[in-house]
Order: structure tokens, then sequence, then C-alpha cells
């Protein structure tokens, strides 16, 4: 950092006689006010000037460069000029392929002191400066050769530099990519060296000698290690899909979700706006019968089972012959190692039966656990038991279940694969803010007692859901008629 020159000056005649009249008036005059502080002379940043407002919008033909990375890794875009800093941030994060997680900040040159923009969370948190919002890209860059830097996740310290390579008099209808070369990093891997390191050994073909000193093992790289990540791979086609998610407006949905991602953009994530701005997100929330019968398949056949009542056992389980009848009514039995009899130690029936009483379909009373007046009243129509189950959502009463089972609705409604399902909730509790329990670090896991009734209703415990590649169009219909506003 360039220390400026009074200030310099200043520091280099007291150094030479600290002792001396004129250091001790300096000292004096620090002491009380009557000089500059020194601290606030380095502090001090320049504001970023901005270029005039153009009479006509234009398009820039961009490069996006990730700095200091060696194969470079670089996107090639069309931009419009009247593309404001937010909207700009989003495309960077989708054309790299950013989780947009972390906070982010642009810049008018390389230096980490250049004159740069606030976010509305740095203003939150008390910084002072020039906002980015309704800061135009034309207003920056205006002919070949201009560049703007942007960071991104100041702990990792993910810097780019977006150059102009030529000015469009037609600018494109909405950002778009035209080529580029090597995959985004993985999130939160350490930073330029640490992804070097990470690449070498993806290329070397996972030999032993080339894993980095950051794992434990080569077990523990390959769980932390996105799925099928290559190095050395782009396709534009999903960049521009990706980008045209970006830009898509979000779906109408209940107060307390749509705060969640007021929340989120506030602290410069707009991971849950994406989710509800997909296509899907904006589907049909009607199920047919058919499909009400079958997603209520789990629950109905639970109330068969439980008949007018069950008697606890001493310990509180449900009897084993009834667990038995259960694992193998919901096909449980048929992939779960060992006797299935047993509640304790057979989770999947345990989960229908806390879901069940979550959902207002059992009650126990005095060792008892028997079908509740609505159950009985229900259990014979699937759409009257759907509309219930639905009403009933998201389940808990603490933030923690509360958030995660908004989250959970959100990922179903926008038709993701059932399989994908809690990789994308992990990353958006994680952007909340959310950590595991353990380390207070790693991200948390995806489960609520929301998303099991989800998977019940996606085929129940006899499906395992993490293995289904495909969407549920009559899950996803449901979960949107539950964060539809009413």
């Amino acid at each position: 950092m360039t220390t400026p020159p009074d200030a310099q000056r200043l520091v280099e005649q007291l150094m030479a006689d600290p002792g001396s009249a004129e250091s001790r008036a300096l000292l004096e005059g620090l002491l009380n006010g009557r000089v500059s502080s020194l601290l606030e002379r380095l502090r001090a940043v320049e504001a970023p000037r901005l270029l005039q407002v153009p009479a006509e919008v234009r398009g820039f033909r961009v490069r996006l460069d990730l700095h200091g990375a060696k194969p470079p890794v670089w996107r090639r875009l069309e931009l419009p000029g009247d593309l404001d800093l937010p909207a700009l941030h989003d495309v960077i994060q989708a054309a790299m392929g950013w989780y947009d997680c972390h906070l982010h900040r642009f810049r008018t040159g390389s230096e980490p002191r250049a004159p740069g923009f606030v976010t509305r969370f740095d203003v939150e948190e008390g910084e002072e400066g020039t906002l980015e919002d309704g800061v135009r890209l034309d207003q920056l860059v205006a002919q070949r050769g201009d560049q703007l830097w942007y960071e991104y996740d100041f702990g990792d310290g993910w810097e780019h530099r977006l150059i102009v390579e030529a000015v469009l008099d037609e600018p494109p209808g909405a950002p778009r990519c035209t080529g580029g070369r090597m995959a985004c990093p993985p999130e939160d891997c350490g930073g330029v060296d640490s992804y070097q390191e990470l690449a070498a050994w993806v290329r070397s073909g996972y030999d032993a000698a080339h894993l980095p000193a950051a794992f434990d093992g080569p077990a523990h790289a390959h769980a932390w290690l996105p799925d099928d990540w290559d190095p050395d791979a782009f396709d534009p086609a999903p960049v521009d899909l990706a980008l045209a998610a970006a830009a898509a407006e979000p779906a109408t949905v209940t107060a307390e979700l749509a705060s969640l991602a007021e929340e989120l953009e506030r602290h410069g994530s707009r991971q849950l706006r994406e989710v509800l701005a997909r296509p899907l997100s904006h589907g049909p929330t009607d199920v047919g019968d058919e499909q009400a019968a079958r997603l209520t398949g789990t629950y109905r056949t639970f109330l068969d089972v439980i008949g007018d009542g069950v008697t606890l056992t001493a310990a509180g389980y449900l009897p084993p012959a009834v667990v038995e009848q259960l694992a193998d009514r919901l096909g449980v039995s048929e992939w779960w190692l060992g006797r299935a009899n047993r509640e304790d130690m057979t989770f999947p029936v345990a989960h229908v039966r806390t879901a069940a009483r979550a959902l207002g379909l059992v009650s126990l009373r005095k060792g008892r656990l028997a079908p509740t007046a609505a159950a009985r009243r229900l259990g014979a129509d699937p759409q009257s038991l759907l509309r219930h189950v639905a009403g009933r959502l998201p389940l808990g009463t603490s933030d923690a279940d509360r958030q995660a089972g908004w989250m959970a609705l959100a990922v179903a409604g926008s038709g993701v694969p059932v399989g994908q399902w809690r990789g994308e909730i992990t990353l958006l509790l994680y952007a909340l803010g959310w950590r595991d329990g353990d380390d207070r670090v790693s991200p948390p896991p995806a489960r609520s007692p929301t998303l099991d009734v989800l998977e019940h209703l996606a085929g129940g415990p006899g499906v395992r859901t993490h293995q289904v590649r495909e969407v549920d169009p009559a899950v996803a219909a449901t979960a949107r008629a539950v964060t539809a506003p009413t």
C-alpha cells in the first residue's frame, strides 16, 4: 500500500528527530486534532469518477478473466451498456459459475484501494462510499481497453478483470456468453493457489502424489470436490441458461419466503431469487386426482396400518409387528439392511411416524397412537388429505426448521430433480448464515421436517430419493401451492 506523500513526510520528520521542538509540536497537533489523523489519511479512498450517461445505449464485448489463474480462466460476454452494477454482479456470478454466497465489490482499478463501490450490505454495516445501486456499466467504461475490477469472496480473494474488447453500436437485448475457457474453481477452495493445486491433482488422474495438503486423504478430497468437476471443461450453453435465469423475475411468493429472499439480496446473494425465477417456479399449483393419490400414498398406508390406534411399547415405540408391517408396505424392507422391526433402528419408519404427528394426522394420548379426527375425515379423499398436508407446511417453530423448510419448498417448487434437492437446499442455508453444528464452518445439513414430508410425497421411504434424477411435477406443484401468497 502506498503512503500518501503528506503523511509520509510527517512520519519521516517525526522519526528523524522525535525529540525536537518541531516534532513535539507536530505530535501535539495530532493529539489535539489540529493536524489530520495519519490513520485517516491512510484510510482515505478516492470516490470513483462516473462518466456522463450516453444519449444512446451501446453495447460492449468484454473479456472477463479470473486474475492470476494459469491456464487462464475467462469468459467472453456481450453486455448492454445500461446494465447496472448489481445486475452486472449477477452476470459475473452466472458466467463464471460461482454460487453467490459471499460478499463482492467493484473497483475501477487493480489496486485494493482503487476507487470502488459499496453494496447495500456494506452501508448497513456502517461503511461509507459510493453505492453501486444505479451505477451503469457505460458510466465506467466507454471504449476499447477500458477496465473494471470485481472481487468476490474476500476470504478466498477471487479477483476478476473485465476489459472492453469492442464497443457495439447495437446493444444485445440481454447479456450473453460467446466464448470462454476452463471451469470455475470450486467455491470455498481457498483462492487461486489452492485452486491450482486442486486442478493439478484432478489433471494427474487423482494421483496421491499431487493431493493438496489441505485434505486428510483422497476420500476426503473426493467427498468435498463437486461431482464431475473438470478444471479444463467449458460449455457456453449452460452459461447462457444461467444468464437467462439471472435476468428473470422471481415468482410472487408468501411474505415469509419473500423476506428471506430480500435478506439474502441485502447481503449480496441472489441465490434464492434465482431459484424463484426459474420457469417452473411460475408453474401451476393444481394436482390431479391420480397424482394426489400417489403423493399421499405414504400417509394413507401409515394410517391404514395404525387403524383405530396402536398402543406403544413401554419405551414409547411402535410395536415390532407394526414396524415390520409398515416397512413391508412402504417398501423399506426392499433396501433396508437387517430386520426392519424396531422403530428406533429403522429410521425411515420413525420419520414417517414423526411427520404424521407433526402434520396432525395422529395424536398420542396415554401411550396410545391414534388417528386424529382430521385424519379420519380426510383419509379416504387423497385431494383433501393433500391439501391438509400442504396447509401444514413448512413444519417447525424454530428459525432453523422454518428457514430450512422454506428453502426445501422453494427448491422443490422450482422443478429441481428430487436427487438434487439436498445439495441446493444446503447452499441456500449456507447463504442465509447457517453452518454445521459440529465445526460452525461447514455447510449445514439440508434435512428438516418439511424436507421429510416432501420426500414422502415424492415416493416415500421405499424410494432412495437421493438417486432420483427426474423432476416430479406433482410434488413441484404442491410445493408451489404452499409458497404462493394467500
